[in-house]
């Protein structure tokens, strides 16, 4: 009978209904336990900071509350006095906001304009269900910081100069499920400073909300840190470069970008163009044709760009694709020129610089070794 059901159709479909679920409810209860271990965080780092304003046991509270927690909880490994520390750094750090509900207003601004809703002070509404977590002094109110691990948590709080840059990279965690290593890569990277800074003219030749989208979609500079070009580079080999290392590159773009390849071929009229990379953006739902300078912006570049616009929206897009954008990354930028360069394109362009790592000659770069060589040299284990 068992082997049987093994090959019945309608069996194998329930079976895997039924581990989606036990997948779906093992999250949910993993969300659930982090979640109530930094509510506990939270009310403990208000314990330990009250108690050593008010009761004066001073600095050694720390030292033997650890000790004792410890000692009655010995395979619990959130009670070390390093851990303890964070504790109490991370309520300090959240609940130094001037205004009470300071934290929940900046988590609202950074919400998309669709998920934004009149709260009661210090209240977040999310799954349609209102959330809050609050001192016990009800001074403060803070949202979201427990809905992303520890790790984070404390790679946030200790990277981050104030409470906007930290939640603009708890909102990013929890909108792209980023691992730590990714974002700390993100926070040492500051992309805080650089998402949205783009010259652009999206405002003047994409609908809203698209525009507003898109204009954060770009980033200015570009940190294309996992690259290391020689002296005299040109924008085919940093083409190459970057198509080789197609995985960073994609991380630095952001969400949503989709490589569909490089030096694609347009016919218009008699003569054949290639433009340097075409991406489609699932979140925007358009084409991206992203063009690379390895020279200082000239008004010229846009206009080309615009032509290779103009060709997709004519040979690629479809009815249920949004206009195709335009990406123009080069060295360096007179945003000046560059927005005078723009103002009278009908196409939507944004124009960004890039950075890279210092760059070697070409009579050194054979003498040292290959990434894949120190890789070998490791066993093969990345850092």
């Amino acid at each position: 009978m068992s082997s049987d059901l093994m090959i019945d159709k309608e069996y194998k479909s329930w079976l895997s209904d039924i581990k989606l679920k036990v997948r779906n409810v093992q999250i949910k209860a993993a969300l659930k336990v982090q979640t109530e271990l930094l509510n506990f965080y939270w009310d403990l780092g208000a314990d330990i900071v009250t108690k050593q304003t008010h009761a004066r046991w001073g600095d050694g509270l720390i030292e033997q509350l650890s000790t004792d927690l410890m000692a009655e909880f010995p395979d619990i490994k959130g009670f070390s006095r390093s851990n303890l520390m964070y504790i109490k750094k991370w309520y300090l750090f959240y609940s130094s906001a001037t205004l009470p509900n300071q934290i929940a207003q900046q988590v609202v601004s950074q919400l998309p304009a669709e998920q934004k809703v009149q709260q009661p002070v210090g209240q977040i509404q999310e799954d349609g269900k209102s959330q809050q977590v609050v001192d016990q002094t009800g001074q403060r109110a803070i949202t979201h910081i427990t809905r992303i691990p520890w790790g984070h948590n404390i790679a946030i709080m200790t990277k981050c100069k104030d409470i906007d840059e930290a939640l603009y990279y708890v909102q990013c965690t929890i909108a792209h499920n980023w691992s730590r290593s990714v974002l700390v890569h993100q926070i040492e990277s500051g992309l805080y400073n650089r998402e949205g800074k783009a010259v652009t003219n999206f405002a003047l030749t994409l609908p809203k909300p698209q525009s507003d989208l898109a204009t954060q979609t770009l980033k200015d500079p570009y940190v294309f840190d996992f690259l290391t070009m020689t002296k005299d580079y040109d924008e085919r080999a940093l083409e190459n470069a970057l198509v080789a290392h197609v995985r960073q590159f994609l991380l630095e773009l952001g969400a949503g970008f989709a490589y569909m390849g490089k030096q694609i071929a347009l016919q218009v009229g008699e003569r054949e163009f290639f433009i340097d990379l075409l991406f489609y953006h699932t979140k925007l739902h358009c084409y991206v044709v992203v063009e690379l300078k390895a020279v200082d912006f000239e008004p010229e570049h846009a206009g080309k760009l615009n032509f290779y616009l103009k060709a997709i929206d004519s040979q690629l897009r479809t009815d249920r694709d949004q206009p195709t954008i335009g990406i123009l990354i080069c060295k360096k930028k007179d945003k000046i020129v560059a927005e005078y360069a723009l103002s009278d394109i009908n196409k939507p362009i944004g124009v960004s610089e890039y950075r890279l790592t210092e760059s070697i000659p070409d009579t050194f770069k054979g003498s040292l070794p290959t990434i894949e060589q120190i890789e070998a040299e490791l066993g093969g284990e990345r850092g």
